[in-house]
C-alpha cells in the first residue's frame, strides 16, 4: 500500500512533466504555423491557468472527475506551457537580439530560468513561514501555486508589446512589417542589410535527419538523456524533502532550498564565463565527476546515519554540503553547457533533429521525477540503505556521463557549423 502510495505520489509531482513531452512535441509547430510571439502568448495562458487551477482544483473542476485527478489535469496544462517555452524562448531571443549580443543573450535564457527557480523557493519560504505545519499542509500549498499566476499574468499582458520576430514575419511574406522591427532592433543604416541576409538564409535547405548517420542524432538524446539522469531534477524539485530527511523543519528545509539555489545561480554564471575559454567537454567531464563524488558521498551520508531515523546534526552539514558542491558541478557544466553543444552539434540542414534530444530530455525527467520516491520512500530499501540507495544511482550515472563525454562526443569550441557538418560526414 505505501507503495502504492509512493508511486501516486511520483506521478502527481511529475505529472507536470508529462505537458512538457506534449509542449516540446508541438512547439515547432506552433513556432512554424501561428509564429513565435503567438507560441509564448498560449505558453503564458497556459501557465495562467496551471496556476489558478492547481491553486483550488475543487473550484475549478471543469473536467467532471476527482480533484486530484484536476489537480493533475491542470499541472499537465502548466507542463504543456513549459514544453512550449523551452522550445520557443531561446528561438525567439536567437531571431530578435541583435548579433552582437546574441550569443550573450541566449545563453542569458539559462540565468533566467534558475534566476526564477531562487525567486520561487523565496516566496514558498514566506508563505510557509505564515503558518504552522498544519496550516501548510491543509492551505499554503494552495497559495504556492497561486503565487504563479503573478509572473505568468504581468508576461501574457507584456507579450502584448513586443513584436513578433524579423525570421518568421519573412518566411510569411511580411517583408516591410520585419524591416520595422528590425530598424527598431538594429537602426536605419543596418535593417535593409540584415533583411537580405534572412531572405537569403530562409530558403535553406532541410535534409533527412538521417543525412549524417544516427550517430549525430544519438549524441543529441544521449546528452539530453545524462543532462536528467545524473539527477538534477531531483535536488531541485524534491530538495525540501530531501532536507525534511535530514532532520530539518520545514521552515530550515525551505531555507536550504534557497541556498540550492543561490549556488545554482552563482555556478551557471561561472559556466557562461568560462566555457568559450576552456571548451565544452573539459567543463562537462570535470562537472560529471563532481556530481558522481558528491551523489556517493551524499548516499553514503544517508546509509552510515541513525538507521531508520534522523541525521545528526553533523551528519545533516555533511549532507548540506555534499548537495551543494553537487549543484555546483551540475550548475558550470550540464546546465548551461549541455544547451550549448545541443545548439552546436546539429547541422544547419538538420537543425530540426534537436526536436528529437529536446523531446528525450523531457521523458528523462519525467522519469527521474516519477521514479525517485519509489526509490527514496521504498521501506525495503530505506530498511537496507536509508534513504542512500537512489543517490548511488545517480553517482553511478555521473561516472557513465563522464565516460560518455570523454570517448563519443567531439569538442565544439571555436569551430563553426561547417566545420561539424565535415566532422559528422567523416
Amino acid at each position: 500500500m505505501q507503495d502504492t502510495a509512493d508511486a501516486i505520489k511520483g506521478f502527481v509531482i511529475a505529472s507536470a512533466l508529462i505537458g512538457c513531452v506534449i509542449g516540446g512535441s508541438l512547439s515547432g509547430f506552433i513556432s512554424k504555423s501561428l509564429g513565435r510571439k503567438n507560441g509564448l502568448i498560449i505558453a503564458a495562458v497556459a501557465f495562467f491557468l496551471s496556476a489558478i487551477g492547481a491553486w483550488n482544483p475543487e473550484a475549478f473542476n471543469v473536467f467532471g472527475t476527482l480533484p486530484v485527478y484536476s489537480f493533475v489535469v491542470y499541472r499537465i496544462i502548466g507542463g504543456i506551457g513549459v514544453g512550449i517555452a523551452s522550445m520557443i524562448s531561446p528561438m525567439y531571443i536567437a531571431e530578435i537580439a541583435p548579433a552582437k549580443s546574441r550569443g550573450k543573450l541566449v545563453s542569458l535564457n539559462q540565468f533566467a530560468i534558475i534566476f526564477g527557480m531562487l525567486v520561487i523557493y523565496f516566496v514558498n519560504y514566506f508563505i510557509a513561514k505564515q503558518g504552522n505545519e498544519q496550516w501548510l499542509i491543509e492551505e499554503g500549498w494552495r497559495w504556492m501555486f497561486f503565487s504563479g499566476a503573478i509572473p505568468a499574468g504581468i508576461f501574457l499582458i507584456l507579450l502584448f508589446f513586443v513584436p513578433e520576430t524579423p525570421r518568421y514575419l519573412v518566411m510569411k511574406g511580411k517583408d516591410e512589417k520585419a524591416l520595422q522591427v528590425l530598424k527598431k532592433i538594429s537602426g536605419n543604416d543596418n535593417a535593409s542589410a540584415i533583411l537580405k541576409e534572412i531572405k537569403e538564409t530562409i530558403h535553406e535547405k532541410s535534409a533527412p535527419w538521417l543525412s549524417y548517420g544516427f550517430f549525430v542524432i544519438f549524441i543529441g538524446i544521449m546528452l539530453s538523456v545524462f543532462q536528467q539522469f545524473v539527477g538534477i531534477n531531483v535536488v531541485l524539485y524534491y530538495a525540501g524533502n530531501i532536507f525534511r530527511n535530514m532532520g530539518s523543519s520545514t521552515d530550515s528545509s525551505l531555507l536550504q532550498t534557497i541556498i540550492v539555489g543561490i549556488v545554482n545561480l552563482t555556478f551557471t554564471v561561472v559556466a557562461i564565463l568560462t566555457v568559450d575559454r576552456f571548451g565544452r567537454k573539459p567543463l562537462m567531464i570535470i562537472g560529471s565527476i563532481g556530481m558522481a563524488v558528491s551523489m556517493f558521498a551524499l548516499g553514503m551520508t544517508f546509509f552510515l546515519g541513525q538507521s531508520g531515523g534522523e541525521l545528526t546534526k553533523g551528519e545533516g552539514l555533511a549532507a548540506l554540503i555534499f548537495m551543494l558542491v553537487y549543484t555546483a558541478a551540475f550548475a558550470m557544466s550540464w546546465g548551461p553547457v549541455c544547451w550549448v553543444l545541443l545548439a552546436e552539434i546539429f547541422p544547419n540542414s538538420i537543425r530540426g533533429a534537436m526536436s528529437i534530444a529536446v523531446a528525450a530530455q523531457w521523458i528523462a525527467n519525467w522519469i527521474i521525477s516519477l521514479t525517485f520516491p519509489m526509490m527514496n520512500d521504498n521501506v525495503w530499501l530505506t530498511e537496507k540503505f536509508n534513504h542512500g540507495f537512489s543517490y548511488w544511482i545517480y553517482g553511478l550515472m555521473g561516472i557513465i556521463s563522464a565516460v560518455f563525454m570523454w570517448k563519443l562526443v567531439p569538442e565544439t569550441k571555436g569551430k563553426t557549423l561547417e566545420e561539424m557538418e565535415k566532422l559528422w560526414k567523416k
